[in-house]
């Protein structure tokens, strides 16, 4: 088994399951009425008719490797199941909304079961040959009776799941890759295209039909043998012109397992940094992607005891989830409120916000002398110092230009950027403030040129933040104010 590929599953799982449930995890949660949110290959013609989504993904990825090179695909989904609650009857059952046996109640709910095709591994001859593998997974039911205190059967769950049907497609080329000035010969690059698409037959004509044929949550692993993939959001020199020439539509390779390795790789529907990890002090599956585990929890255990017990007929993870939030200790509930590092500790630094023996960048103040307070009793946070650093007046040298203040400057993210931040690239906008953290880097303020509402947001004091490589520097507005157009 791949080590690594084995720590990238619990990413993945992350991934596959985001959307499974929606906080406070019940079936009569507003939220949980729209679920599914990402990866998901509808039926054919379900978009065109606004009944579901997109029958397809594709992304292009770089492979360096040489003939012995050889390719695994992990092609992982949810499949929906429908779990219908039935009542007995004097002549059968009738399906009802909750069935409620003693202390059990069962809710009718849209489960789902974990998919996983596993295909190859291929050789590099093959990838250029191309390849097509049909996907299918068969229709099933099942039956569960449910039964009394004396073992007479007063009801039954029954569990639903339609037939699945899809092609997965793999090809590869390839790429160039440039000349080593030391004249080594270069490890021969591969431009490796995967496609998923869902292949169902006939036309949708509603939501439910769309999302019962629909893959749900849909990525990609690839594990690779005697090669190793090429980071896109980050990639070496050598392969600069072959990640530019990727294209990608409904989701994301990054590198997955631990840092250094680079034999597995995700195809993601949510934008991710290379090598993701679940954070250690996460313990319980929140399906939120383990990004606010605290809230939740605590949200959890403010629920009442009839809304606990709904979350518990609602699905079996839900009740895992009330079960984990609840025996949770006093440690483990701290331990997600945050790790505060103290910046006092690496004063051994080379250099300002250089990092230290743990990783950690120091702590540093513009202006404030690196060497002096050696740290003994003193705080972590100085007012006296903080109170020498002020957003309206500081300045940061960007491509050799002082920028304060109103400077104005065009916002150009860059590739490790939050998402949402490119949709305002090659916009002009007027700094407000420039602000150094603790760790010794440096944010700017921003309101755009084009948000008529740049001067509310300004009052509110909510801002866009860059870093100052982000941003351009520009000449001042002709109007000799900054930007802001002004009454004729």
């Amino acid at each position: 088994m791949n080590a690594g590929l084995s720590l990238a599953r619990a990413v993945a799982d992350a991934v596959l399951y985001e959307g499974y449930l929606l906080y406070p995890y019940r079936a009569s949660s507003t939220k949980n009425q729209a679920r599914w949110q990402f990866g998901i290959l509808g039926p054919p013609g379900a978009a065109e008719s606004g009944t579901g989504e997109d029958h397809g993904m594709w992304a292009d990825c770089l492979l360096e490797a040489g003939a012995a090179g050889r390719v695994e695909v992990h092609l992982r989904f949810l499949h929906l199941q429908s779990r219908t609650a039935e009542r007995a009857t004097g002549d059968g059952f009738t399906p009802v909304e909750e069935l409620t046996v003693g202390s059990s109640r069962w809710i009718s709910w849209d489960e789902a079961t974990e998919q996983e095709i596993t295909l190859g591994p291929f050789s590099i001859a093959q990838l250029v040959a191309g390849m097509t593998a049909p996907i299918s997974v068969a229709a099933h039911e099942e039956t569960e009776l449910v039964r009394d205190g004396s073992g007479a059967a007063v009801g039954r769950l029954v569990r639903r799941r339609r037939n699945l049907s899809g092609a997965l497609f793999l090809s590869a080329v390839r790429a160039p890759v440039a000349v080593d000035p030391e004249g080594a010969a270069p490890v021969p690059l591969w431009r490796i295209s995967v496609a998923v698409r869902n292949t169902a037959a006939g036309r949708t004509t509603d939501k439910r039909s769309a999302i019962e044929l629909s893959f749900i949550g849909t990525h990609i692993l690839l594990s690779a043998s005697d090669a190793d993939f090429v980071s896109l959001a980050d990639p070496p020199e050598r392969a600069s012109e072959a990640a530019a020439a990727c294209r990608q539509s409904r989701c994301w390779p990054v590198l997955a397992g631990p840092e250094g390795q680079r034999d597995v790789l995700l195809l993601s529907p949510i934008i991710l940094y290379d090598h993701p990890a679940v954070a250690p002090e996460s313990s319980v599956e929140l399906f939120d992607a383990t990004e606010i585990d605290e809230i939740l929890t605590l949200r959890v255990l403010t629920l009442t005891d009839e809304e606990k017990a709904e979350a518990r007929s609602t699905d079996p993870r839900a009740a895992a989830i009330i079960e984990r939030c609840e025996n949770m200790t006093a440690e483990e509930l701290q331990q997600l409120h945050g790790i505060l590092r103290n910046p006092h500790a690496l004063r051994e630094s080379p250099a300002p916000g250089d990092p230290g023996n743990d990783g950690f960048p120091t702590y540093f103040v513009p202006g404030a002398d690196p060497s002096a307070d050696p740290g003994g009793d003193a705080p972590w946070w100085d007012p006296a110092r903080d109170a020498a650093v002020d957003p309206e007046s500081d300045t940061v040298l960007i491509d050799g230009v002082p920028v304060s203040r109103g400077s104005r400057v065009l916002v150009a993210p860059q590739r490790r950027a939050d998402a949402q931040d490119f949709f305002f690239a090659g916009q002009p906008g007027r700094v407000t403030g420039v602000h150094f953290d603790v760790d010794g880097g440096t944010h700017v303020a921003v309101v755009l040129e084009a948000d008529p509402a740049a001067e509310l947001q300004e009052w509110y004091g909510r801002y866009l933040y860059f870093s100052p490589e982000e941003l351009v520097p520009l000449p001042p507005a002709g109007n000799g104010n900054n930007g802001k157009e002004t009454s004729p």
